[in-house]
Protein backbone atom coordinates (compact mmCIF):
# COMPACT_ATOMS: atom_id res chain seq x y z
CA UNK A 1 0.00 0.00 0.00
CA UNK A 2 1.18 3.52 -0.78
CA UNK A 3 0.11 6.96 0.47
CA UNK A 4 -1.65 9.54 -1.73
CA UNK A 5 1.50 11.64 -2.24
CA UNK A 6 3.37 8.56 -3.52
CA UNK A 7 1.09 8.13 -6.55
CA UNK A 8 2.74 9.07 -9.84
CA UNK A 9 0.00 11.63 -10.61
CA UNK A 10 0.28 13.42 -7.25
CA UNK A 11 -1.08 16.03 -6.61
CA UNK A 12 -3.63 15.67 -9.42
CA UNK A 13 -6.68 14.87 -7.30
CA UNK A 14 -9.68 13.35 -9.06
CA UNK A 15 -13.36 14.09 -8.45
CA UNK A 16 -16.63 14.61 -10.30
CA UNK A 17 -17.24 18.35 -10.23
CA UNK A 18 -20.67 18.03 -11.86
CA UNK A 19 -21.89 15.82 -9.01
CA UNK A 20 -20.91 18.57 -6.56
CA UNK A 21 -22.28 21.55 -8.50
CA UNK A 22 -25.50 21.74 -6.50
CA UNK A 23 -23.50 22.36 -3.33
CA UNK A 24 -21.82 25.37 -4.93
CA UNK A 25 -25.19 26.80 -6.00
CA UNK A 26 -26.55 26.41 -2.47
CA UNK A 27 -23.36 27.89 -1.01
CA UNK A 28 -23.59 31.02 -3.18
CA UNK A 29 -27.33 31.35 -2.47
CA UNK A 30 -26.77 31.17 1.29
CA UNK A 31 -23.87 33.64 1.00
CA UNK A 32 -26.16 36.10 -0.76
CA UNK A 33 -28.83 35.79 1.93
CA UNK A 34 -26.21 36.26 4.63
CA UNK A 35 -24.85 39.38 2.93
CA UNK A 36 -28.32 40.87 2.69
CA UNK A 37 -29.19 39.99 6.29
CA UNK A 38 -26.12 41.78 7.63
CA UNK A 39 -27.54 45.04 6.31
CA UNK A 40 -30.37 44.77 8.84
CA UNK A 41 -28.27 44.72 12.00
CA UNK A 42 -26.70 47.69 13.75
CA UNK A 43 -22.96 48.38 13.57
CA UNK A 44 -22.51 47.50 17.25
CA UNK A 45 -24.20 44.16 16.69
CA UNK A 46 -22.04 43.53 13.61
CA UNK A 47 -18.97 44.13 15.75
CA UNK A 48 -20.29 41.77 18.40
CA UNK A 49 -21.09 39.14 15.77
CA UNK A 50 -17.61 39.36 14.28
CA UNK A 51 -15.88 38.99 17.64
CA UNK A 52 -18.19 36.19 18.79
CA UNK A 53 -17.84 34.13 15.61
CA UNK A 54 -14.09 34.58 15.31
CA UNK A 55 -13.49 33.73 18.96
CA UNK A 56 -15.75 30.68 18.63
CA UNK A 57 -13.78 29.58 15.56
CA UNK A 58 -10.54 29.91 17.52
CA UNK A 59 -12.04 27.90 20.36
CA UNK A 60 -13.46 25.17 18.12
CA UNK A 61 -10.44 24.74 15.84
CA UNK A 62 -8.35 24.22 18.97
CA UNK A 63 -10.90 21.86 20.50
CA UNK A 64 -10.75 19.67 17.38
CA UNK A 65 -7.12 19.04 18.32
CA UNK A 66 -8.02 18.28 21.93
CA UNK A 67 -6.95 21.68 23.29
CA UNK A 68 -9.57 23.40 25.46
CA UNK A 69 -9.07 27.16 25.70
CA UNK A 70 -10.70 29.86 27.80
CA UNK A 71 -13.49 31.56 25.83
CA UNK A 72 -13.42 34.82 27.82
CA UNK A 73 -9.66 35.16 27.32
CA UNK A 74 -10.06 34.49 23.61
CA UNK A 75 -12.73 37.17 23.24
CA UNK A 76 -10.69 39.68 25.24
CA UNK A 77 -7.59 39.06 23.14
CA UNK A 78 -9.50 39.19 19.85
CA UNK A 79 -11.13 42.49 20.83
CA UNK A 80 -7.70 43.86 21.67
CA UNK A 81 -6.26 42.78 18.30
CA UNK A 82 -9.16 44.53 16.56
CA UNK A 83 -8.48 47.69 18.59
CA UNK A 84 -11.78 47.35 20.47
CA UNK A 85 -12.57 47.93 24.12
CA UNK A 86 -11.65 44.90 26.23
CA UNK A 87 -11.34 43.96 29.89
CA UNK A 88 -7.49 44.12 29.86
CA UNK A 89 -7.29 40.72 31.47
CA UNK A 90 -4.05 38.76 31.46
CA UNK A 91 -4.43 36.34 28.55
CA UNK A 92 -2.54 33.01 28.58
CA UNK A 93 -0.08 32.43 25.69
CA UNK A 94 -2.20 29.79 23.92
CA UNK A 95 -5.30 32.00 23.80
CA UNK A 96 -3.23 35.04 22.85
CA UNK A 97 -1.54 33.16 20.00
CA UNK A 98 -4.59 31.62 18.34
CA UNK A 99 -6.46 34.94 18.74
CA UNK A 100 -3.67 36.74 16.89
CA UNK A 101 -3.75 34.10 14.16
CA UNK A 102 -7.52 34.20 13.49
CA UNK A 103 -7.55 38.01 13.44
CA UNK A 104 -4.62 38.01 11.00
CA UNK A 105 -6.50 35.49 8.83
CA UNK A 106 -9.54 37.78 8.83
CA UNK A 107 -7.58 40.95 8.07
CA UNK A 108 -5.31 39.52 5.35
CA UNK A 109 -7.84 37.27 3.60
CA UNK A 110 -7.11 38.78 0.17
CA UNK A 111 -3.31 38.66 0.40
CA UNK A 112 -1.56 35.83 -1.45
CA UNK A 113 -0.73 32.78 0.64
CA UNK A 114 3.02 32.69 1.26
CA UNK A 115 5.55 30.64 3.16
CA UNK A 116 6.12 33.63 5.45
CA UNK A 117 2.40 33.87 6.20
CA UNK A 118 2.05 30.26 7.30
CA UNK A 119 5.33 30.54 9.26
CA UNK A 120 3.86 33.51 11.13
CA UNK A 121 0.62 31.61 11.79
CA UNK A 122 2.63 28.71 13.15
CA UNK A 123 4.53 31.02 15.52
CA UNK A 124 1.25 32.51 16.68
CA UNK A 125 -0.62 29.28 17.39
CA UNK A 126 2.39 27.69 19.12
CA UNK A 127 2.88 30.73 21.36
CA UNK A 128 4.20 29.58 24.72
CA UNK A 129 5.02 26.03 23.58
CA UNK A 130 8.26 24.58 24.91
CA UNK A 131 7.88 21.04 23.59
CA UNK A 132 8.50 21.79 19.90
CA UNK A 133 11.93 21.92 18.25
CA UNK A 134 10.85 23.72 15.08
CA UNK A 135 8.57 26.75 15.35
CA UNK A 136 7.84 29.10 12.48
CA UNK A 137 9.47 26.81 9.90
CA UNK A 138 8.79 23.58 8.09
CA UNK A 139 9.83 20.36 9.77
CA UNK A 140 13.35 19.07 9.14
CA UNK A 141 13.53 15.98 11.37
CA UNK A 142 14.72 12.79 9.71
CA UNK A 143 12.19 10.42 11.28
CA UNK A 144 8.89 9.94 9.39
CA UNK A 145 6.01 12.33 10.11
CA UNK A 146 3.27 9.92 11.08
CA UNK A 147 -0.24 10.18 12.49
CA UNK A 148 -0.58 7.26 14.89
CA UNK A 149 -2.84 5.90 17.58
CA UNK A 150 -2.80 2.96 19.95
CA UNK A 151 -0.18 1.75 22.45
CA UNK A 152 3.48 2.75 22.11
CA UNK A 153 4.60 -0.84 21.64
CA UNK A 154 2.10 -1.44 18.84
CA UNK A 155 1.05 1.85 17.23
CA UNK A 156 -1.42 2.05 14.35
CA UNK A 157 -0.19 4.32 11.55
CA UNK A 158 -3.09 6.25 10.02
CA UNK A 159 -0.97 8.36 7.70
CA UNK A 160 2.65 9.03 6.84
CA UNK A 161 3.43 12.41 5.25
CA UNK A 162 6.15 13.16 2.69
CA UNK A 163 9.69 13.10 4.14
CA UNK A 164 10.98 16.38 5.58
CA UNK A 165 13.49 16.92 2.78
CA UNK A 166 10.58 17.05 0.29
CA UNK A 167 8.42 19.51 2.22
CA UNK A 168 9.82 22.78 0.84
CA UNK A 169 9.37 21.63 -2.76
CA UNK A 170 5.86 20.34 -2.00
CA UNK A 171 4.89 23.62 -0.34
CA UNK A 172 6.26 25.62 -3.27
CA UNK A 173 3.93 23.68 -5.55
CA UNK A 174 1.04 24.09 -3.10
CA UNK A 175 1.53 27.87 -2.91
CA UNK A 176 1.61 28.12 -6.70
CA UNK A 177 -1.59 26.10 -6.94
CA UNK A 178 -3.40 28.08 -4.23
CA UNK A 179 -2.40 31.46 -5.66
CA UNK A 180 -3.27 30.39 -9.24
CA UNK A 181 0.35 30.86 -10.36
CA UNK A 182 0.85 27.41 -11.88
CA UNK A 183 -0.36 27.44 -15.46
CA UNK A 184 -0.26 23.63 -15.57
CA UNK A 185 -2.96 23.48 -12.89
CA UNK A 186 -5.52 26.05 -13.85
CA UNK A 187 -7.74 26.65 -10.85
CA UNK A 188 -9.01 30.02 -12.03
CA UNK A 189 -12.79 29.76 -12.11
CA UNK A 190 -12.87 26.63 -9.96
CA UNK A 191 -15.96 26.53 -7.72
CA UNK A 192 -15.22 28.13 -4.35
CA UNK A 193 -16.16 25.09 -2.28
CA UNK A 194 -14.00 22.78 -4.34
CA UNK A 195 -10.93 24.99 -4.13
CA UNK A 196 -11.31 25.36 -0.37
CA UNK A 197 -11.87 21.62 0.11
CA UNK A 198 -8.94 20.68 -2.11
CA UNK A 199 -6.70 23.24 -0.41
CA UNK A 200 -7.42 21.65 2.95
CA UNK A 201 -6.74 18.04 1.91
CA UNK A 202 -3.71 19.06 -0.19
CA UNK A 203 -2.11 20.90 2.74
CA UNK A 204 -2.98 18.17 5.23
CA UNK A 205 -1.38 15.57 2.97
CA UNK A 206 1.91 17.48 2.98
CA UNK A 207 1.69 17.99 6.76
CA UNK A 208 4.59 20.45 6.68
CA UNK A 209 4.84 21.41 10.36
CA UNK A 210 5.91 19.52 13.45
CA UNK A 211 2.52 20.39 14.97
CA UNK A 212 -0.43 22.68 14.19
CA UNK A 213 -1.16 21.35 10.68
CA UNK A 214 -4.88 20.85 11.34
CA UNK A 215 -5.47 24.39 12.56
CA UNK A 216 -3.46 25.94 9.75
CA UNK A 217 -5.13 23.67 7.19
CA UNK A 218 -8.58 24.82 8.32
CA UNK A 219 -7.39 28.44 8.25
CA UNK A 220 -6.25 27.98 4.65
CA UNK A 221 -9.66 26.56 3.75
CA UNK A 222 -11.34 29.61 5.30
CA UNK A 223 -8.95 31.87 3.39
CA UNK A 224 -9.99 30.18 0.15
CA UNK A 225 -13.67 30.68 1.01
CA UNK A 226 -13.07 34.37 1.80
CA UNK A 227 -11.15 34.97 -1.41
CA UNK A 228 -13.86 33.24 -3.39
CA UNK A 229 -16.57 35.41 -1.81
CA UNK A 230 -14.35 38.50 -2.10
CA UNK A 231 -14.69 39.39 1.57
CA UNK A 232 -13.54 38.12 4.97
CA UNK A 233 -15.77 35.20 5.83
CA UNK A 234 -17.68 34.76 9.05
CA UNK A 235 -18.62 31.20 8.12
CA UNK A 236 -18.38 29.02 11.24
CA UNK A 237 -16.39 26.26 9.55
CA UNK A 238 -14.46 25.02 12.61
CA UNK A 239 -17.70 24.97 14.61
CA UNK A 240 -19.28 22.72 11.99
CA UNK A 241 -16.25 20.45 11.73
CA UNK A 242 -15.94 20.09 15.51
CA UNK A 243 -19.59 19.06 15.70
CA UNK A 244 -18.88 16.29 13.16
CA UNK A 245 -15.30 15.57 14.21
CA UNK A 246 -15.57 11.80 13.83
CA UNK A 247 -16.84 12.14 10.25
CA UNK A 248 -14.14 14.77 9.58
CA UNK A 249 -11.29 12.48 10.57
CA UNK A 250 -12.88 9.54 8.77
CA UNK A 251 -13.15 11.57 5.57
CA UNK A 252 -9.51 12.67 5.86
CA UNK A 253 -8.34 9.13 6.55
CA UNK A 254 -10.30 7.65 3.64
CA UNK A 255 -8.35 9.70 1.09
CA UNK A 256 -4.93 9.23 2.67
CA UNK A 257 -3.99 6.46 0.21
CA UNK A 258 -5.64 7.64 -3.01
CA UNK A 259 -6.13 10.68 -5.22
CA UNK A 260 -9.89 10.25 -5.60
CA UNK A 261 -11.26 12.83 -3.14
CA UNK A 262 -14.96 12.73 -4.06
CA UNK A 263 -16.07 11.57 -0.60
CA UNK A 264 -13.89 14.15 1.12
CA UNK A 265 -15.32 16.97 -0.98
CA UNK A 266 -18.83 15.70 -0.27
CA UNK A 267 -18.12 15.94 3.46
CA UNK A 268 -16.45 19.35 3.16
CA UNK A 269 -19.30 20.84 1.11
CA UNK A 270 -21.91 19.65 3.61
CA UNK A 271 -19.85 20.91 6.56
CA UNK A 272 -19.52 24.34 4.95
CA UNK A 273 -23.23 24.60 4.18
CA UNK A 274 -23.96 23.66 7.80
CA UNK A 275 -21.48 26.32 8.93
CA UNK A 276 -23.34 28.91 6.87
CA UNK A 277 -26.60 27.90 8.55
CA UNK A 278 -25.04 28.41 11.97
CA UNK A 279 -23.80 31.90 11.05
CA UNK A 280 -27.18 32.78 9.53
CA UNK A 281 -28.85 31.69 12.77
CA UNK A 282 -26.68 34.11 14.71
CA UNK A 283 -27.50 36.93 12.29
CA UNK A 284 -31.22 36.14 12.52
CA UNK A 285 -30.94 36.17 16.31
CA UNK A 286 -29.43 39.67 16.24
CA UNK A 287 -32.18 40.89 13.92
CA UNK A 288 -34.80 39.49 16.31
CA UNK A 289 -32.96 41.14 19.20
CA UNK A 290 -33.24 44.52 17.48
CA UNK A 291 -36.97 43.99 16.82
CA UNK A 292 -37.49 42.87 20.41
CA UNK A 293 -35.99 46.02 21.89
CA UNK A 294 -37.89 48.10 19.35
CA UNK A 295 -41.16 46.62 20.64
CA UNK A 296 -40.33 46.86 24.34
CA UNK A 297 -38.11 49.92 24.60
CA UNK A 298 -38.42 51.69 27.98
CA UNK A 299 -40.85 49.06 29.33
CA UNK A 300 -38.36 47.35 31.66
CA UNK A 301 -37.28 48.31 35.15
CA UNK A 302 -33.61 47.98 36.05
CA UNK A 303 -33.98 44.39 37.28
CA UNK A 304 -35.91 43.25 34.24
CA UNK A 305 -33.49 44.97 31.87
CA UNK A 306 -30.56 43.19 33.52
CA UNK A 307 -32.17 39.75 33.19
CA UNK A 308 -33.30 40.34 29.61
CA UNK A 309 -29.76 41.41 28.76
CA UNK A 310 -28.39 38.20 30.26
CA UNK A 311 -30.85 36.14 28.25
CA UNK A 312 -29.64 37.74 25.04
CA UNK A 313 -26.02 37.38 26.12
CA UNK A 314 -26.62 33.63 26.38
CA UNK A 315 -26.93 33.70 22.59
CA UNK A 316 -28.90 31.58 20.20
CA UNK A 317 -28.83 28.53 22.45
CA UNK A 318 -30.24 30.56 25.34
CA UNK A 319 -30.53 29.39 28.94
CA UNK A 320 -30.52 25.60 28.96
CA UNK A 321 -33.92 24.51 30.20
CA UNK A 322 -35.23 28.07 30.15
CA UNK A 323 -35.17 30.88 32.73
CA UNK A 324 -36.47 29.90 36.16
CA UNK A 325 -37.57 32.14 39.02
CA UNK A 326 -34.38 31.09 40.82
CA UNK A 327 -32.31 32.27 37.85
CA UNK A 328 -34.14 35.59 37.92
CA UNK A 329 -33.48 36.06 41.64
CA UNK A 330 -29.82 35.15 41.25
CA UNK A 331 -29.24 37.56 38.36
CA UNK A 332 -31.32 40.51 39.57
CA UNK A 333 -30.90 40.21 43.33
CA UNK A 334 -34.66 40.66 43.73
CA UNK A 335 -36.72 39.21 46.56
CA UNK A 336 -38.89 36.25 45.58
CA UNK A 337 -42.16 38.19 45.64
CA UNK A 338 -40.59 40.96 43.53
CA UNK A 339 -39.20 38.42 41.08
CA UNK A 340 -42.65 36.88 40.70
CA UNK A 341 -44.21 40.28 39.92
CA UNK A 342 -41.40 41.17 37.49
CA UNK A 343 -41.78 37.91 35.59
CA UNK A 344 -45.57 38.19 35.44
CA UNK A 345 -45.23 41.67 34.00
CA UNK A 346 -42.72 40.51 31.36
CA UNK A 347 -45.17 37.82 30.27
CA UNK A 348 -48.09 40.30 30.21
CA UNK A 349 -46.28 42.73 27.90
CA UNK A 350 -45.18 39.90 25.60
CA UNK A 351 -41.46 40.07 26.33
CA UNK A 352 -41.32 36.52 27.70
CA UNK A 353 -43.33 33.37 27.14
CA UNK A 354 -44.12 31.00 29.99
CA UNK A 355 -44.25 27.20 30.10
CA UNK A 356 -44.91 24.73 32.92
CA UNK A 357 -46.33 25.25 36.40
CA UNK A 358 -44.93 25.86 39.89
CA UNK A 359 -41.34 24.62 40.26
CA UNK A 360 -41.34 23.56 36.60
CA UNK A 361 -42.21 27.05 35.34
CA UNK A 362 -39.76 28.35 32.76
CA UNK A 363 -39.56 31.58 30.78
CA UNK A 364 -38.20 32.25 27.28
CA UNK A 365 -37.57 35.33 25.17
CA UNK A 366 -40.59 35.93 22.96
CA UNK A 367 -38.76 36.03 19.65
CA UNK A 368 -38.99 33.98 16.46
CA UNK A 369 -35.53 32.50 16.84
CA UNK A 370 -34.83 30.52 20.02
CA UNK A 371 -32.11 28.08 18.99
CA UNK A 372 -29.78 27.08 16.20
CA UNK A 373 -31.14 24.85 13.50
CA UNK A 374 -28.14 23.32 11.76
CA UNK A 375 -28.81 21.39 8.60
CA UNK A 376 -26.89 18.24 7.71
CA UNK A 377 -27.41 18.52 4.00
Amino acid sequence: MIWNWQHKNWPEFTYDASALSDYESRFLHKAGIMHGSLKHIADDDKESLRVTLISEEAYKTSKIEGEILNRDSLQSSIRKHFGLKNDNRRVPPAEQGIAEMVVNLYQTYNAPLTHEMVFDWHKMLTNGRRDLHEIGCYRTHEEPMQIVSGPVHKPKVHFEAPPSQAVSKEMDAFMQWFNHDNQNQDVVGMPILLQAGIAHIYFESIHPFEDGNGRIGRAIAEKALSQGLKGPTLIALAQSIERTKKEYYTALHNVSRELDIQDWLEYFCLATLSAQDYTQSMIDFLIEKSKFYGRHEDKFNERQAKVIGRLFDAGIDGFKGGLSAENYISISGAARATATRDLQKLVEIGALTKTGERKHTRYYLNIDHHSVKISKN
